[in-house]
């Protein structure tokens, strides 16, 4: 299998019946699986989907994969294989179904060096998935679900839109070929109760940039070096919100970043 597609396959059946019980899917939903490989998930998917009456769309960059699948799949009308990349066709699919109010879940093996870009293409959605169950990398996975006091951007970037839940670790001997490093599985429920504009959303992101650019400085500082407002300005802000003025960016949680967001222009 080419190493650039960074493909490794679980081969823990008891791993797989639990990830899928996570997805939680429920009839009518749509399920979207990212990189079914040999499809390890995709079977079980497959027959839980084909009871619940629930639509399958899989999403395959490796060519010969998505052509083995495509076979397998062929008389199954409820199940879409898509060949390409993920952080293209995830969003084109999305548009493809705008007028159905899609209710739909993301399920996969998530190849390590995308696990950020997708995790924002997912964020840039307009109609996001209820849940999302994602396998990655273990340290990604803690820095993911990380809070204070080790909160970081990759964290702050996450959790604005979801909350995010290690709910199974494997060693790398659970997959063929073993990967270098430990995985682990995270469910991440979208919170549907941030009800934000586009220009809210937007500062927040440009906010969390300037937060985390120098980690080991203080929150004022960096907020005095990344924004145009004075000293004066950003320790009014900072005592309006109860944060001491030597508050590192590990320390702050994601609402109070919102609050921030909310009292500077960017």
């Amino acid at each position: 299998m080419p190493e650039r597609l960074g493909q490794h396959f679980l081969k823990n059946d008891s791993a797989i019946k639990k990830i899928i019980a996570a997805l939680d899917i429920q009839p009518g939903e749509t399920i979207i699986e990212i990189g079914p490989g040999k499809g390890a998930l995709t079977f079980p998917l497959a027959e839980e989907c084909s009871q619940k009456k629930c639509r399958l769309i899989t999403i395959e960059k490796d060519q010969k994969l998505f052509s083995i699948l495509k076979e397998k799949f062929k008389e199954d009308l409820n199940i879409f294989i898509v060949e390409g990349d993920v952080l293209k066709e995830l969003t084109k699919i999305i548009e493809e179904f705008k007028n159905e109010n899609l209710k739909f879940k993301i399920i996969g093996n998530i190849p390590y060096y995308i696990t950020g870009k997708l995790l924002r293409t997912i964020s840039e959605l307009k109609n996001k998935p209820s849940v999302s169950v994602l396998m990655v990398q273990k340290e990604v996975a803690e820095r993911i679900c990380a809070i204070p006091p080790r909160m970081n951007l990759l964290a702050a970037a996450t959790q604005y839109w979801a909350g995010p839940e290690i709910i199974l670790r494997l060693k790398a001997k659970e997959f063929d070929p073993p990967p270098e490093v430990d995985s682990a599985v995270i469910q991440l429920i979208t919170n549907g109760q941030r009800q934000t504009t586009q220009k809210e959303g937007e500062n927040y992101y440009k906010l969390i940039h300037v937060i985390f650019k120098q980690p080991r400085k203080t929150l004022a500082n960096n907020l005095k070096d990344g924004l145009n407002i004075s000293r004066p300005e950003i320790e009014k802000i900072l005592n309006s919100l109860s944060l001491p003025l030597n508050s590192r960016p590990q320390d702050i949680s994601i609402e109070h970043i919102v609050d921030i967001a909310g009292l500077t222009s960017l």
